[in-house]
């Protein structure tokens, strides 16, 4: 049993899935072959969303009682409910500094995934788009960067797929 910070007894599934709809059960990431190869599309939201503990003013997740101050270094405490792989070769500079906050927002987000800004030109906040335009693969594409490109971490450079 996977227990999660402030959730003794709890199941990462079990915990998931009393904050967001839609998570697959164990069984079924299994079958499908865990996360790797499935595409994952971001769906445009209108409203507002909370983050889970959020929502649930579960305010002592990650902060100490009474206090703004984090109960853990930033760096870790997305990584308490959050499973990403990050042993792979190569990281995205702000996952490797600790920096979930850059690209995301801990309360909540019109965006999708809490996003700080819309998907569509998100990546180029850091990235210059005269800089991608000088590869022709990026001049032949309207897709979404995340479509060949991990937005975490990657065994290939370019964090490529």
């Amino acid at each position: 049993m996977t227990l999660l910070y402030g959730c003794e007894g709890k199941t990462r599934y079990q915990v998931l899935s009393f904050f967001f709809d839609g998570v697959p059960p164990p069984e079924e990431l299994k079958q499908e072959g865990g996360k790797e190869g499935k595409k994952v599309t971001a769906q445009p939201q209108s409203t507002y969303r909370e983050h889970g503990p959020y929502a649930a003013r579960l305010c002592t997740s990650c902060h100490e009682r009474g206090s703004n101050k984090l109960l853990v270094p930033i760096e870790e405490l997305c990584l308490q409910c959050h499973t990403l792989n990050i042993k792979k070769k190569y990281i995205h500079g702000p996952l490797a500094s600790g920096g979930c906050k850059i690209c995301h927002s801990p309360h909540g987000s019109i965006y999708p995934f809490l996003l700080i800004s819309e998907p569509k030109d998100f990546c180029l906040h850091c990235h210059s788009k005269k800089d991608i335009l000088m590869r022709d693969v990026h001049r032949e594409t309207d897709e979404q960067c995340t479509v060949c490109h991990d937005a975490h971490s990657a065994d290939n450079a370019y964090l490529l797929k």
